[in-house]
């Protein structure tokens, strides 16, 4: 049988070998674990409300009272408050430890002695990478659903931003929410990937990238920058707020879903070019 390039490394057979990792259940746990833990924390925690409301969007709620109000209100609650780390370290895990992880174990070169090309390689670890980082953006919301479901019925959904909808409406609105996430988040998934192949060290990649998102979410909040905030990718993490108006306004979620797109299609390609050129020891 020829040689074929295009047969090496199969989709199918790295997607096995990442999901066979046990950081890899970890991290779907750590997804799983959040609405169960405040489902349970809000179930049968003091009932006391104390202290001012949380800001969101544009109105201002109670965002633990506001999850009580059935599985459709529990459910972007979780959405709220996953966002700005848990599926950003989750994401940064799937793509900064996917290649750095191969070269501490010294087992990338002998990938490379397969032989599996150069960037066949990277392309195939791209492709697992974000599957498993769409996934856990997808069990976000399922997984907050059913669990709100059974600790809280279903009722309407209660938009932060004023507006009522029925569970079939919400169901809409909150994948709408589900797909800008997935997309505004290539930007933390190119940033973790291209430090992987930049280093040795999984988790230093990880760290980074996580660091990275966390320090530009500070710029983000300093309002002095003024303009030059909408430069910073992390700017229009909660964009997805405009979804749950009575009418959507597409302009900002479009805005920030194209720009993190691009910055993470970027980083990938920068990822490869990298690789290309880098001398494989480990």
């Amino acid at each position: 049988m020829s040689y074929s390039a295009a047969k090496t490394l199969p989709y199918h057979i790295e997607l096995y070998r990442q999901l066979k990792r046990k950081h890899t259940a970890f991290a779907y746990a750590f997804v799983v674990s959040l609405p169960v833990l405040v489902a349970i924390a809000v179930k049968f925690g003091p009932s006391e409300n104390s202290g001012e409301p949380t800001r969101i969007g544009s109105g201002t709620t109670d965002l633990i009272g506001l999850a009580t109000n059935g599985a459709a209100n529990f459910t972007v609650t979780m959405l709220y408050f996953a966002t700005p780390f848990l599926l950003v370290t989750v994401i940064a895990l799937f793509n900064g430890d996917t290649v750095a992880s191969e070269a501490s174990w010294s087992t990338l070169r002998y990938l490379l002695a397969s032989p599996v090309p150069r960037t066949r390689l990277l392309l195939q670890k791209i492709k697992v990478s974000l599957t498993l980082s769409a996934l856990a953006v997808l069990i976000t919301p399922i997984c907050a659903w059913f669990v709100g479901l059974i600790a809280f019925g279903t009722k309407p959904l209660q938009s932060p931003l004023g507006a009522t909808f029925t569970n079939s409406v919400a169901i809409s609105r909150i994948a709408i929410i589900t797909v800008y996430l997935a997309i505004s988040l290539l930007f933390v998934a190119g940033l973790a990937f291209y430090l992987s192949v930049r280093t040795d060290a999984p988790l230093g990649a990880v760290g980074v990238a996580v660091g990275t998102s966390i320090l530009l979410s500070i710029l983000d909040a300093i309002t002095a920058l003024g303009k030059l905030r909408d430069w910073l990718p992390v700017h229009y993490a909660f964009s997805w707020f405009d979804a749950l108006a009575t009418t959507i306004d597409w302009s900002a979620m479009i805005r920030g879903a194209s720009y993190c797109f691009i910055v993470g299609t970027v980083l990938f390609a920068l990822a490869i070019n990298r690789f290309a050129h880098k001398d494989v020891t480990s």
